[in-house]
């Protein structure tokens, strides 16, 4: 099945009470460059914790954002593509039918899922919506990162189609295991064995099952 899709890129600009972020950005019509590191003309501000080749894309499904309009429904005209800073926006696919590992065509390009997007406490600053980056998290409407499997050249008038699936373990499965459930061995076995598994969530998988317990995610999510 092919998904057309919308396609945007942005440039880092500074926010008053947060750090430089390129969550802000604007849709791009026609051709365009996909390297490894992602679309061409398309900047991250901390590449430590953004971008590279592991999260080389970030796709969100547009359905959610009328949930959020109702959510908050004095911030409603926010709750439009691009406002999370995805560069893919489609209809059709969700967090429930992607799965970590699925292999996409688009164009010349071929893009693998790799891990949710985690959300960071710079949403907060961008809806004005103290704990954003928390509701994200929690309602499981969060997205979905990409590596660049094949780069070439891409289009915002060509669909993405899935080509392999290479897992059972979907987006919403894994973001529950990651971060909706306590502490499971089990579950982190089979998050860790679906294949395409981003390295940073490999990573916190494992340390899990080393520690045993589960790391604070209260930086990431408020700034703290």
């Amino acid at each position: 099945m092919q998904y057309p899709v919308n396609v945007f890129t942005g440039s880092v600009r500074e926010y008053e009470g947060s750090r430089p972020s390129a969550i802000a950005k604007l849709q791009v019509d026609g051709e365009l460059e996909l390297t490894e590191c992602g679309l061409v003309g398309d900047e991250q501000a901390e590449k430590k914790i953004h971008g590279g080749p592991d999260r080389a894309l970030c796709h969100y499904p547009r359905e959610h954002y009328a949930d959020w309009a109702r959510e908050f429904p004095e911030q409603a005209e926010l709750f439009c593509a691009p406002a999370f800073g995805e560069n893919l926006s489609t209809l059709g696919l969700t967090e429930k039918n992607v799965f970590i590992g699925d292999i996409f065509r688009w164009g010349d390009a071929l893009i693998q899922v790799t891990q949710p997007r985690s959300p960071c406490f710079k949403l907060n600053y961008h809806f004005g919506i103290s704990d954003m980056s928390s509701l994200m998290q929690s309602s499981g409407k969060m997205g979905w990162l990409y590596r660049v499997i094949m780069a070439g050249k891409v289009s915002s008038e060509q669909p993405l189609e899935v080509v392999s699936r290479l897992s059972d373990v979907s987006v919403h499965d894994a973001a529950a295991i990651a971060w909706h459930t306590p502490y499971d061995d089990e579950e982190y076995r089979r998050l860790l064995s679906a294949a395409g598994l981003s390295v940073s969530w490999t990573r916190t998988m494992q340390k899990r099952r080393l520690s045993g317990h589960i790391e604070d995610n209260s930086r990431r999510l408020w700034g703290k």
